[in-house]
């Protein structure tokens, strides 16, 4: 019975914790008060079954010798989704365990294990529903490719691969010299580079790349085609971003829905040849007024980018400073540093 105490200790330790975890993404990522107060009576309820032979608990409880606290996770959460996914069924599996093994309270027990599958289903939903602004949200780092000066392929994809180990969390696919064909080839090698560093795949302009890619999204100029166009073709989850470069701009996007703006360009830069460099005084607009994420682009590298965080621009799109470095690890490293500095993340 000592072992069945310890068990069924475990259990509801382990239940609460994963409660708490998800009342965590209810509140905080969600703002479901309704969720967040249905897992807080949940965590409640366990901690009153367990309240109710505290002592006898204490007792049987054994850290010291547990042989399984050595025992490490093999799997690494990185993601709101997978954090998830591994607490409701964390949650899921001890209420199982403490069913089995309690020898009273068990239909309450079993009530709340039932309630947490429908929970389950109602909590991935709305995180589905959230999926473009929890994967843009607090993006910073944001790196546009080009194809153009690398000698082969293999080159161009090891950069890119350099840079998001270096802390790139975006990317992307902005190849304008390349066929529909040689786009959706590159642009599937490049998303799995994206998938295995846990970073948000953009297509640039082409809506029906995005779609061919299975894309996080599409980023538009203001020339391309609409962003409810776009969102048409691509579903509500798709992040859409739009380039702008003046207050009209960004008023327009965000009103017709867009998850985040491109600011730009701030400076001189040969991959946007057509367009004039904006004023500073939309920098300084965009930082007291938007409240989507912005990301200055346009001739940002490591010396410039400390110019516009002083206009409040804390995210930047990079191409040059970072895909021809030397060492785009090293460079990423780099702007997310200068980033970081004295903004308390």
């Amino acid at each position: 019975m000592t072992n069945f105490k310890r068990i069924t200790d475990a259990n509801f330790n382990r239940s609460c914790e994963a409660a708490r975890i998800l009342e965590e993404i209810a509140r905080f990522i969600l703002d479901d008060k309704e969720l967040s107060e249905t897992l807080k009576n949940i965590r409640h309820k366990l901690n009153k079954l367990q309240d109710n032979d505290y002592d006898a608990y204490l007792q049987a409880r054994d850290t010291q010798n547990d042989v399984g606290t050595d025992i490490k996770n093999i799997t690494k959460r990185t993601d709101i989704y997978s954090i998830f996914k591994a607490n409701i069924k964390r949650l899921q599996q001890a209420l199982r365990a403490l069913a089995e093994y309690s020898d009273n309270n068990t239909d309450t027990i079993e009530k709340i294990r039932y309630n947490s599958y429908t929970l389950e289903k109602i909590m991935w939903s709305k995180l589905k529903e959230q999926i473009n602004k929890i994967k843009i949200a607090d993006k910073k780092l944001y790196l546009i490719t080009n194809i153009d000066k690398f000698k082969c392929e293999n080159d161009y994809l090891d950069a890119i691969a350099a840079a998001l180990s270096g802390g790139v969390d975006i990317v992307q696919l902005r190849e304008k010299n390349l066929s529909t064909k040689k786009l959706i080839e590159l642009g599937k090698k490049v998303k799995q580079l994206c998938l295995q560093y846990n970073a948000t795949f953009i297509v640039n302009d082409r809506a029906d790349i995005a779609l061919a890619l299975d894309a996080d999204g599409v980023h538009l100029g203001q020339d391309d085609m609409d962003i409810k166009t776009a969102r048409e073709i691509l579903g509500d989850n798709a992040i859409i971003g739009i380039s702008t470069q003046n207050e009209e701009h960004a008023k327009c996007a965000i009103e017709n829905g867009a998850d985040y703006l491109g600011v730009g360009p701030v400076f001189d830069t040969p991959t946007k040849t057509d367009c004039p460099k904006i004023r500073e005084e939309y920098l300084k607009w965009v930082s007291e007024n938007v409240k989507i994420p912005a990301f200055a682009i346009g001739g940002i590298d490591l010396e410039t980018i400390k110019s516009i965080k002083q206009f409040g621009i804390k995210k930047a799109a990079v191409v040059r400073a970072i895909l021809y470095a030397k060492d785009p690890k090293q460079a990423a490293q780099d702007f997310l540093e200068v980033i970081n500095e004295n903004s308390g993340n």
